[in-house]
């Protein structure tokens, strides 16, 4: 880099797309790259049992399918929105949430920039209801919950303290929970994303 140039902001997807993280642009989002990229970034920094990670992916397919069974009513736009509800992580990765709160409003700014971006590009409204907000938040604790439970070590109690006691049980969403191939959990995201976005 020469003297008194910026440093590079844009990182280059597998789409081809260089994607701004300071300026993005809807333009240069594309489902395959979020789709790839969340798939390959791992919840709880890594820190769960198994053999595969719990990515981000599958924990954005599990927010959206609880979403749905908290208010089966829901719009497919809705779920499309739970969906995507991390979608900037498939660039910045994904932080837990004490280090976010350590860094503040820079990463948050990032952070919103991104997701605005992404929004725009499939047609959501940035600025979500207030009840899709609460729905979304409702239900990524309750992932929370059981992927703290289930692969993090926590114990029931004091994921509860955490994340406050689940609303549902985690039967139905077994083979959600259970572990997945990055490659399976993309393919599984796409094919959510698609079953939304007909809905739309």
């Amino acid at each position: 880099m020469k003297r008194g140039t910026a440093p590079r902001a844009w990182q280059r997807m597998l789409s081809g797309r260089r994607l701004d993280l300071l300026n993005p642009s809807p333009f240069d989002v594309e489902i395959e790259d979020i789709a790839h990229g969340l798939a390959r970034v791992a919840r709880w920094n890594g820190q769960t049992r198994g053999a595969m990670i719990f990515s981000v992916a599958q924990h954005s397919v599990l927010v959206a399918e609880i979403c749905g069974r908290l208010d089966p009513a829901i719009p497919a736009r809705w779920r499309l929105h739970a969906l995507l509800h991390d979608a900037p992580e498939y660039v910045i990765g994904d932080m837990i949430s004490p280090f976010k709160a350590a860094l503040g409003g820079v990463y948050h700014e990032v952070e919103a920039r991104l997701a605005r971006a992404i929004l725009q590009r499939f047609s959501l409204n940035p600025d979500p209801p207030a009840a899709l907000a609460l729905l979304t938040k409702k239900a990524d604790r309750i992932s929370a919950f059981f992927e703290a439970t289930i692969y993090a070590g926590f114990e029931s109690d004091e994921a509860k303290s955490l994340f406050g006691a689940p609303a549902i049980g985690p039967e139905p969403l077994e083979s959600l929970l259970a572990p997945m191939s990055p490659e399976q959990a993309q393919a599984l995201f796409l094919e959510r994303f698609k079953t939304f976005e007909k809905g739309l």
